[in-house]
């Protein structure tokens, strides 16, 4: 849609009814957000339309072409898996969804005359906007009046310096409102509208997938091209040595279905979708699941004070007359600059709502900004400011600094209110303090306990804020967090400070830039951390961008909340913890069981390669991976990925797995080794061997199961002794549906009984050998 030549639209009217009814009808209408989560349809799709269950329809396939139907039930267990992981994903984006449109803001549109708040997609073209600090705008617009606006438009020149604006100017889709206030005319709207260009409005592609997924998926990609080739060579071997085309088909089935890890793909998605799901829960938004597990490994977590220290309450206390100025006269000259500048900030509207909001005419304005931290109006001739004094003055007088020190040691936030002979940036000139603007802020109820519950987990905790420095350490050494001493002027260390030595040495920053916060969490990240931001406000966005995980309230700012991967909904940041726990219980638990799944895996391929060169058939038929499958791996993974697991992530996946899984795989394929030998030996049918093969693999697999079920408690002792029970069951009363023979043979006990004995000093000695000797050499990424 291109943008046409319209007559104004008037600024005390709007559009009326029958207006917006005509553009809705041909077809200039916004489009809605872009869906957090993915449709219906592509979620069967996707959890349907996947390589490996085409192998497995293939090999299905296969398995109809000989007439033995009885092992076409591995197909059920994909079947079963594959509807677990879209029931539990739609149940997940239901949540989603519904917390999105809680957490979806809303934009005041001027309509016959009266202002309402609309979604975005209710706006038409030549609808009148009403646009204030932290707004993001949906369309293209042309700013109709201002007094004077700041924006961010870094989605188009990448730079974060903020852009004044005047009445006359455009606007493109996808700016944040830095400052002030305007009416803006909506030009282009729906596909036409640069943000429909943007993946997403504010958001950029800033970090990498799942890490866990990453390493899953590159192992997927490994056994791609593995599994065909392998199934293709071992049938090709097995019909060269004469066997059977039924027992060739079979056995070359069995390997390729123990290659696939489907359940470990299944597994990581469905935890991490039933993770949102348990976060909804606590109204939190998760807007992208990789960030679940982003958080999950975070150690430093950045905090803005306003929102989330504090309860985002503010009150004016008081304003402190300086020189010669009444008290009156300061009030009413603060009461005047802060309706003239039409900031609607906390601060702001603190003032507003203690001195009220009179009408006056004022000359040049330039609002709060975010980087300049002061805002100003020419009032009767006179230039009036407030903001922080470290920003007006190049060096703030020294009585005037021992006052503010002294009231920021009591927990205020204090401001300047000054005159000066203009209103040049990014100072004025020749600043006269008038007045001391004296703001209260609230410690959250729970913030104590919130933040010693962090401090325990291992998640430093830091301090990143735009007031006076003494004012935020105050208020974090109430909130009992950690080094909250340790502080720093930000506004003091020079244009090029050395942000490395700064992370070391500080804990508490004040008087902090959007640029610096950047710049802080950058070099936390260069230290080796995982960083986590939390803010509400424009002045975040760019800390939020850059930090690993990013959080957001939702009282706070459209722009902020459509950049983070949190929002808690109900701006309550005790929910953190919840957030923090899901992750790190979801993280943990895919990394202990996925050895499990990989166990399976191992032993598959290395038997391939072996049975390829051997005379014998394959050890096994698919039925006979079915008890294995689902009572040593599936269902128990199911149910231990559940478990509440609180620990801190170690990023030590691949070597967690090996740990397990290589010993296990490695005395699977030993154990199967010898009972081929016996069989040779005693001259054993395939029916006796690949029983012994699967009475071997399952204990070996049990064994494992114990190990990764650590520690133990009821449940899980619960969990693995009913395991053992039905796979003993499955061997004494359903033998012959698994193609099992019976185990109740004297004969045949003298053979697998000292096998059994055997298993768990084996499996340990190796563990031993090859895990703690071996394995722990090897550098794991």
């Amino acid at each position: 849609m291109t943008t046409t030549k319209r007559e104004e639209t008037p600024l005390d009217l709007g559009l009326t009814a029958a207006e917006v009814a005509q553009r809705v009808a041909a077809g200039q209408q916004n489009d809605p957000l872009p869906p957090l989560t993915r449709s219906v349809q592509q979620i069967f799709r996707d959890n349907l339309l996947t390589l490996f269950n085409l192998i497995n329809v293939l090999l299905g396939a296969l398995v109809l072409f000989t007439g033995s139907y009885k092992n076409l039930l591995f197909l059920g267990v994909v079947v079963v898996n594959t509807g677990i992981g879209i029931f539990q994903e739609i149940r997940s984006k239901r949540q989603v969804d519904k917390l999105a449109l809680l957490s979806e803001g809303k934009i005041n549109v001027l309509r016959d005359g009266q202002v309402a708040a609309y979604h975005q997609d209710a706006i038409v073209q030549d609808d009148i906007l009403e646009l204030g600090r932290g707004d993001q705008l949906p369309v293209d617009g042309r700013i109709r009046d201002t007094a004077g606006l700041e924006v961010d438009e870094s989605q188009i020149t990448g730079e974060s310096t903020p852009i004044s604006k005047q009445t006359g100017d455009d606007l493109v889709s996808g700016s944040v409102i830095l400052g002030g206030r305007a009416l803006v005319q909506a030009t282009t709207v729906g596909h036409g509208s640069f943000v429909k260009q943007l993946a997403y409005s504010a958001k950029k592609d800033r970090r990498s997938a799942s890490q866990l997924l990453t390493i899953i998926n590159r192992i997927i990609k490994v056994l791609t091209f593995a599994i065909i080739p392998l199934g293709a060579a071992l049938f090709i071997s097995a019909m060269l040595r004469g066997q059977s085309q039924t027992r060739a088909i079979l056995g070359t089935v069995a390997s390729m279905v123990g290659m696939i890890p489907e359940g470990l793909v299944l597994l990581t998605s469905v935890a991490l979708a039933a993770g949102a799901l348990t976060l909804g829960r606590h109204h939190v938004l998760v807007r992208e699941l990789p960030a679940i597990e982003a958080l999950a490994r975070v150690d430093v977590l950045c905090l803005d004070k306003t929102g989330t220290i504090t309860n985002g309450q503010l009150q004016l206390d008081r304003v402190e007359p300086l020189g010669a100025v009444t008290q009156q006269a300061a009030q009413t000259q603060l009461a005047q600059l802060v309706a003239a500048t039409g900031d609607d900030n906390e601060t702001a509207q603190a003032i507003q709502a203690a001195l009220g909001t009179p009408a006056v005419q004022a000359g040049q304005v330039l609002p709060f900004s975010s980087g300049r931290k002061w805002s100003g109006a020419v009032l009767a001739g006179q230039a009036t400011l407030m903001g922080a004094p470290e920003f007006i003055f190049e060096t703030v007088p020294t009585a005037l600094q021992q006052r503010i020190q002294t009231l920021a040691a009591q927990g205020y936030r204090v401001l300047v209110l000054a005159t000066a002979a203009d209103l040049a940036t990014p100072r004025p000139t020749d600043p006269q303090a008038i007045g001391l603007v004296l703001i209260t802020d609230e410690l959250r109820p729970r913030a104590k306990d919130t933040f010693g519950y962090f401090a325990n987990q291992d998640v430093a905790l830091k301090v990143i804020s735009g007031d006076n420095p003494v004012t935020v350490a105050s208020i974090a050494a109430r909130a009992d967090i950690a080094g909250a001493q340790q502080l720093v002027d930000m506004s003091q260390v020079g244009p090029s400070p050395d942000y490395a030595q700064l992370v070391a040495d500080y804990n508490v920053f004040g008087r902090v830039t959007p640029q610096q916060k950047e710049s802080l969490i950058k070099a936390y990240q260069a230290a080796g951390h995982t960083v986590a931001m939390t803010g509400d406000g424009v002045n975040d966005l760019l800390a939020l961008r850059q930090a690993d995980c990013s959080i957001a309230m939702a009282s706070g700012s459209e722009a902020t909340k459509s950049l983070a991967d949190f929002v808690l909904v109900n701006s309550n940041f005790d929910a953190m913890i919840n957030v923090l726990n899901e992750g790190r219980r979801v993280i943990n638990n895919i990394e202990r069981v996925a050895s499990l799944f990989l166990i399976k895996t191992m032993y598959s391929v290395a038997l391939t390669l072996i049975f390829i060169f051997m005379s014998r058939s394959y050890p096994f038929e698919p039925i006979q991976l079915t008890p294995i499958s689902s009572l040593m791996v599936g269902i128990p993974t199911f149910f231990l990925a559940l478990q509440p697991n609180y620990a801190r992530i170690t990023g030590r996946f691949m070597k967690q797995v090996m740990e397990i899984a290589a010993p296990a795989a490695v005395c699977v394929v030993g154990y199967i080794l010898v009972i081929m030998g016996i069989g040779t030996q005693f001259h054993l049918s395939f029916a006796t061997t690949s029983t012994l093969s699967v009475l071997m693999t399952g204990l070996i697999s049990l064994n494992a199961l114990v190990m990764v079920a650590r520690p133990l408690n009821r449940f899980k002792v619960g969990l693995v002794a009913l395991m053992a029970g039905l796979f003993a069951i499955i061997f004494i009363f359903f033998g012959p549906i698994f193609s099992l023979v019976s185990l109740l043979n004297w004969r045949l006990a003298l053979l697998y009984l000292p096998l059994m004995v055997s298993v768990v000093p084996v499996f340990i000695l190796v563990q031993d050998v090859l895990g703690h000797r071996i394995l722990s050499k090897i550098h794991w990424r």
